[in-house]
């Protein structure tokens, strides 16, 4: 687990919609997608969704999305 948290350690602890769409390589809808139905969690701060960094890797880990 190390060895990941390294290729995330550049990433902001809290993540704006187009940033978490840039890592994910997903579009907008897909993310909102995500997002509303809680596949992966957020917060609104200001009007915009916020993602945490922590979310945002254990949503890649453990979803079946990234593991086709």
């Amino acid at each position: 687990r190390k060895g990941k948290n390294l290729m995330y350690e550049n990433i902001p602890d809290l993540l704006t919609r187009k940033e978490a769409q840039r890592i994910l390589c997903v579009g907008k809808n897909t993310l909102l997608n995500l997002i509303h139905t809680q596949k992966l969690p957020a917060i609104i701060i200001g009007g915009s969704f916020k993602t945490r960094k922590d979310d945002l890797i254990e949503f890649i880990d453990n979803s079946i999305y990234w593991h086709k």
